[in-house]
């Protein structure tokens, strides 16, 4: 019957523990969570300033605690800032007909992006909106 080789002294050496990818690494499932909501607030701007505000509260409230809830209420603020100035620049459009066109185009574009911000935070992953003005350092 063959056995694995043990080292010297007859002590087995334990398993190698499994990597810990950087952005997980210390990260709590609650702080994860919280990330999340700082992004999935954002949903609240179907009524105008309402994402906004809602991101506001939930990065407020846990900023301090949590630095990887500051990271993405900063993120996820200064991204309904960036759309809210591009909407009322869209506005202008409006009296072209291209307003409309352009004004689903924003919406569209703006609930994929929060959806990827979502679910990233969530997996403890800090996200980057691709078109992000950050006003907010």
């Amino acid at each position: 019957m063959d056995t694995p080789e043990q080292p010297a002294g007859g002590a087995s050496s334990p398993p190698p523990a499994p990597p810990v990818t950087p952005d997980q690494q210390g990260m709590s499932t609650d702080e994860r969570s919280w990330g999340m909501y700082c992004h999935l607030a954002a949903l609240a701007g179907i009524i105008p300033f309402l994402g906004i505000i809602a991101t506001v509260v939930v990065w407020q409230m846990k900023k301090d605690v949590y630095p990887f809830v500051a990271d993405q209420g900063k993120e996820s603020l200064n991204f309904q800032i960036t759309v809210l100035i591009v909407a009322i620049a869209a506005s202008f459009l409006h009296f072209t007909g291209l307003g409309f066109l352009v004004s689903e185009a924003i919406g569209i574009i703006a609930l994929v992006f929060i959806i990827m911000g979502i679910m990233q935070s969530n997996q403890g992953t800090a996200y980057r909106y691709p078109i992000n003005f950050r006003l907010i350092k």
